[in-house]
């Protein structure tokens, strides 16, 4: 299943740790994969379902906070990989702490999640998440929600970082080794900003009009009236020379004026202390 293209050799570090991998998901049997299409829960996903002796499904957690050209990379990966993969619908967007969003916001997300996944739970199986450890340094509360619900961590459990898992991804032959990161799109709205349908939509479509031009690797965050675009510094010269179409484009969207950030693209730069990741 999956790519037969030749894969590159492993290191032997990155050998025994695959190995471990397989071992850890060995040892729980059956598993339940959030699968967001990301480069993390793709690799998790596919060598869950690789991995003989694992009963593996991917899930992919649907509200309007996951942008609609992620959902479809998740079900044509799913079909490309012949994944055993069902899609959820969580209902964060019904909870007033979610709307609410304060530092906390994370936590309401993954506790919506692993209640849609309960089900599969009271079969037997053990939800596991593409955390990796150099995600332990963020501030991702979700991790927190996920883990006293009884998810596990098997990147984590054997080490793996995300420098680690693209080349794991890469050796696989898989096309997400690449991909971007692709936090969901409240993640865009500073916190105390009430989380609407309205917003994570006029996010979206923001995003989508640099994906357009090329750009892959961007956030439009919301601040009101100001769309502020980070992007990578690389990708700068693109976005000064399609200025008045991406200009034009946004403030069609309903903002009123259009920013470059010049720190560039920043996991996590609205968050609370300050820390943010270059991912």
């Amino acid at each position: 299943m999956g790519p037969t293209s030749a894969s590159p050799i492993l290191s032997d570090a990155l050998s025994l740790k695959l190995e471990a991998l397989r071992g850890v998901l060995l040892e729980m049997g059956r598993v339940v994969v959030a699968f967001s299409g990301g480069a993390d829960s793709a690799l998790l996903a596919y060598v869950a379902a690789s991995t003989a002796g694992v009963t593996a499904t991917a899930v992919t957690a649907v509200s309007p906070s996951l942008a609609g050209s992620e959902f479809d990379d998740c079900s044509r990966l799913a079909e490309e990989w012949n994944l055993d993969w069902v899609a959820v619908t969580t209902d964060e967007m019904e909870q007033a702490a979610y709307r609410r969003n304060d530092i906390d916001r994370c936590f309401h997300c993954k506790s919506a999640l692993m209640e849609a996944l309960e089900p599969y739970v009271e079969s037997g199986a053990t939800v596991v998440l593409g955390v990796n450890v150099d995600d332990l340094s963020d501030h991702r509360p979700g991790q927190v929600a996920a883990s006293e619900a009884g998810a596990r961590f098997p990147f984590v459990e054997v080490s793996l970082t995300k420098a680690e898992i693209r080349d794991l991804s890469f050796a696989c032959g898989l096309e997400t080794w690449d991909k971007p990161a692709a936090a969901c799109l409240a993640s865009r709205i500073p916190f105390g900003t009430e989380v609407t349908v309205e917003i994570l939509s006029k996010v979206e479509r923001a995003e989508q009009v640099l994906h357009d031009i090329g750009i892959r690797s961007c956030r439009v965050r919301h601040h009101g009236e100001v769309a502020r675009i980070e992007v990578e510094p690389r990708d700068l010269p693109a976005v000064i020379e399609a200025r008045l179409h991406i200009e034009e484009r946004l403030r069609s969207l309903g903002f009123r004026y259009v920013t470059v950030d010049l720190g560039g693209f920043r996991s996590g730069s609205l968050n609370p202390d300050g820390s943010t990741s270059r991912t």
